[in-house]
Formats: C-alpha cells, structure tokens, sequence
C-alpha cells in the first residue's frame, strides 16, 4: 500500500518508521543541538528563535574547532622524507618519519623534504689549464638532501648552488693540471719516470668531488654530493684538427718504435748466438792447437830419446816419414839405385794392392844399401 493512499488514517512518511515514530538519525540530531544550546547559553525548549539562532551559530564554531584541531594537529612523515617545523615563521624542530603531532596551522606548519631522491646537474664548460691549453669538459653530479633545514632556509637556490660550486671546483681541478695529465692520449712526448694512471679522468674527478663538498659545507646548504663524473674531456671543435695531426703524428711514430722493437729482439738474439759460436770455436781452436804442440813437444822427447839410442836408425826413420810426407799424393817414378830398379809410386785412387810409397822408399833404401854391401 502506498504511502500516500487516502484512507486507513494519517498519511505515511517514507523517512519514518511504519509506526510513526522520528528516525534514529533525526533523533540524533536533535538530541546534539539541544545540548550544544545548553552549553552556550541557549535556551531549551522554551527559547525564542533568537536564542535557537545563536546556539547554532555557537555550535557550527564548535564543529569547525573540533574540526580544525582533529585534522590539523598531526602530520604523517614517510620513511623517505624528513619533516620541517616552523613555529610563527621560526623554525622549531625537525620530525623524524611517522606519526608526529603539532599544533594547527597558522601556529606551526610542516614542510616536507625528499631526501633520498637522487638528483641531478650536468653542464659543458670550457676551461684553461695550466700550460694555457683549452679543453671543453662535460661533467655530471649527482646529489641528494642531508639536512632538511639548510636545504630550505640556508641558501635561496640550492640547486644553482650547487651548479656553481661544482663549475667552481671544475675549473680548479682543470686549472691545476696540465693537458697532458688532464688527456694523456693527446700527449705528444711521455714524461720521463712518472707513473701511469689508470684513469686520469677518475682522478681528477674525485678531486673535484671534494672540492664541490667542501664549498657546500662552508655554505650550510645541506646538499651530499653522491657522484661527480667527467663524461667528456676533449679540445675545442675550432682545434680539432690540430689535435687529430698530433695523435696520428704520435701513432705513426708509436708504431715505427714498435717495428724498431721488433727489429732489435730478432737481430740481438742472432748477433748474440753468432758471438758465442765464434767465442766456442776459438776456445776449440784454441785447446786444439795446444794440445797439438803438447803431443808434438812429447813427439820430439820421445824421437830426441831415441835418436840417444840409436841415432843412424833413427835418422833413417825420420827420413823415410819425411819422404811419405812429400811424395805420399804426387804421382811419379822415382829411382832410388841408378837404373837398377825402378818404383811406381801408386796414384791417389789407384788399387789398394799396388806398394806404398813408404814401403817402395823403404825396397829402395835396402837395395841401395845391398849394393854398397856387395861392393
């Protein structure tokens, strides 16, 4: 049956009960402003409408009070940020992450800072060395908050800060160094005793790190320097050129060194082994020769003994070898007796049967001396 269908008594109310009775959250209502009245001064239920006007007016400053301080004396700060507390424009205190209480605005107010984010700053500078050569560097840092405070209230524009300090720290590292040491690969002539480096690059951007952290320090502005890199170190583009002719002039002269290198560690071995050849045959030419003339001083002990012996036969013995000596390869008759007999001397390469010149001088020598026996 609809609410409103004539009959069946008083017509029916959808925002009520079916029995008639006000809603709970009516109610409620009604129960909350009758005691916000009592409190401020207004009348129950026999107030004028002045009065019922006023505690509303009393009760809805209430709300907005109660409002006020529930939603606006706390603050929540995340693991990765830290917490500024300004009291009437003072700073007052840092806040740690969490669940931190505060008075409402505008007595304090927080400012949030992100102080893991890494950020960032590049630029390309030119700049003058020591030696007064010019090189255009390209440098990168990279920085995160450290202290929250400083960070906002130490310097104006910390992010500027920070560029200029870095370029600042650049130029003094750059300044300090020659080209060679700044760009080895463009160095013409190498530096007697000094020691390579790795990376110069590295090095030189190191110092310059602390040299950026150093300035930031000075200045309270809150900044960590977390990474400094030189991305890039080369000579001017107007210049260029001139540096490519000195690398290529430096490599081709590299690489004649390295043929000469090359040279000399094949040619000292083979002169070397050459030396001590030459060296091993004269020391063997050396102990020949004196063991020759020791066996030929013992030779001539043993003949001199001999001929004290027996000097005629001897003598004839040296002969003979002698002769063996002289006439052993020479192909010729020879006529030891007058006529009476005549000795082939045996060609090199002739028969093994035919007599040797010793033994021929020797049937020569016995038939000569049989003659003169005879005689």
């Amino acid at each position: 049956m609809a609410w409103n269908e004539p009959g069946g008594g008083k017509p029916r109310d959808p925002w009520r009960d079916n029995g008639g009775g006000k809603n709970d959250l009516d109610d409620a209502i009604n129960r909350l402003k009758e005691r916000f009245g009592r409190l401020f001064g207004g009348g129950g239920g026999g107030g004028g409408s002045g009065g019922a006007s006023g505690g509303g007016i009393f009760m809805a400053i209430a709300g907005l009070l109660i409002a006020w301080l529930l939603f606006d004396s706390w603050v929540q700060i995340d693991a990765r940020q830290q917490g500024v507390v300004l009291r009437f424009g003072e700073y007052s205190r840092s806040m740690t992450p969490g669940f931190n209480l505060k008075w409402p605005r505008p007595v304090e107010s927080v400012t949030k800072v992100d102080a893991t984010q890494i950020r960032s700053i590049s630029d390309t500078v030119r700049m003058l060395t020591r030696d007064e050569n010019i090189v255009q560097v390209e440098f990168n840092v990279q920085y995160q908050v450290d202290n929250a405070t400083q960070f906002l209230y130490s310097t104006r524009d910390p992010d500027e800060t920070l560029k200029q300090a870095a370029e600042s720290a650049v130029r003094e590292v750059i300044g300090s160094n020659n080209l060679d040491a700044i760009m080895p690969d463009q160095r013409v002539e190498p530096v007697a005793g000094e020691a390579a480096v790795a990376n110069p690059s590295a090095e030189l951007a190191l110092q310059a790190k602390k040299v950026v952290q150093g300035t930031l320090e000075r200045y309270d502005a809150g900044l960590l320097v977390t990474e400094l890199n030189f991305q890039n170190v080369r000579p001017p583009q107007e210049v260029k050129d001139s540096f490519d002719d000195a690398i290529s002039a430096r490599e081709d002269r590299q690489r004649a060194s390295n043929i000469a290198d090359a040279y000399a560690k094949r040619v000292v071995p083979e002169a070397r082994g050459e030396a001590a050849r030459i060296l091993a045959e004269a020391k063997g030419y050396k102990a020949e020769r004196i063991a020759r003339a020791e066996g030929d001083a013992q030779r001539f002990d043993l003949i001199a003994t001999e001929y004290r012996a027996a000097p005629e036969v001897t003598r004839k013995r040296l002969y003979i070898e002698a002769m063996q000596q002289v006439i052993g390869d020479t192909p010729k008759v020879i006529d030891f007796t007058n006529g009476k007999n005549l000795l082939q001397i045996p060609v090199p390469g002739a028969s093994s049967s035919a007599p040797s010149a010793t033994q021929a001088a020797a049937a020569g020598i016995s038939a000569t001396e049989a003659e003169k026996g005879g005689q």
